[in-house]
């Protein structure tokens, strides 16, 4: 269902993102139960592991705390993320790698691109938290509520909306 039809029928259930994301994925319309990660240093780590350990159509959200402009993810990282049967990845933050991702089959948004990858710790030890509420766009992301998103934007209901 589009994301404008389920505002007509259940405006009143829906946080709508305010923020203006770009389709980068293949899927163009995706949905799933949200599994969120924060992201506090440009260390990568913890959202390589949301991939890696995400359950099969979630719909990923990513929020990073930024000290220095990079990208979240490319085509590799988008390309695991598929063939691990992820719905979609919505990054608050930048993306590679844009020709790459075009032919991932999954829903990848952001809010733009960088041509600088984020960095790995020599310690490993990742900054950051997985499964906590997000604020941005002016909605709550919270683990386990409904996320729909295609080109008119994103909403997300706390219970699944049957179709």
């Amino acid at each position: 269902m589009k994301t404008a039809d389920l505002c007509d029928h259940y405006f009143n259930e829906l946080m709508v993102c305010e923020t203006q994301f770009y389709s980068y994925g293949g899927k163009k319309t995706f949905s799933g139960p949200i599994t969120t990660v924060r992201i506090t240093e440009n260390d990568n780590e913890i959202f390589m592991n949301t991939i890696e350990t995400a359950a099969p159509g979630s719909v990923i959200v990513l929020d990073g705390v930024l000290r220095e402009p990079c990208a979240w993810m490319g085509d590799r990282k988008a390309g695991i993320a598929a063939d691990r049967g992820i719905a979609g990845i919505i990054i608050n933050g930048f993306v590679r790698d844009i020709e790459g991702i075009a032919e991932v089959d999954m829903g990848v948004m952001a809010v733009g691109t960088h041509p600088c990858p984020s960095r790995h710790k020599a310690n490993k030890n990742s900054e950051g938290e997985r499964d906590v509420t997000l604020s941005f766009g002016n909605i709550n992301w919270i683990p386990g509520y409904h996320l729909y998103a295609d080109a008119d934007g994103i909403v997300v209901s706390k219970d699944k909306i049957k179709q």
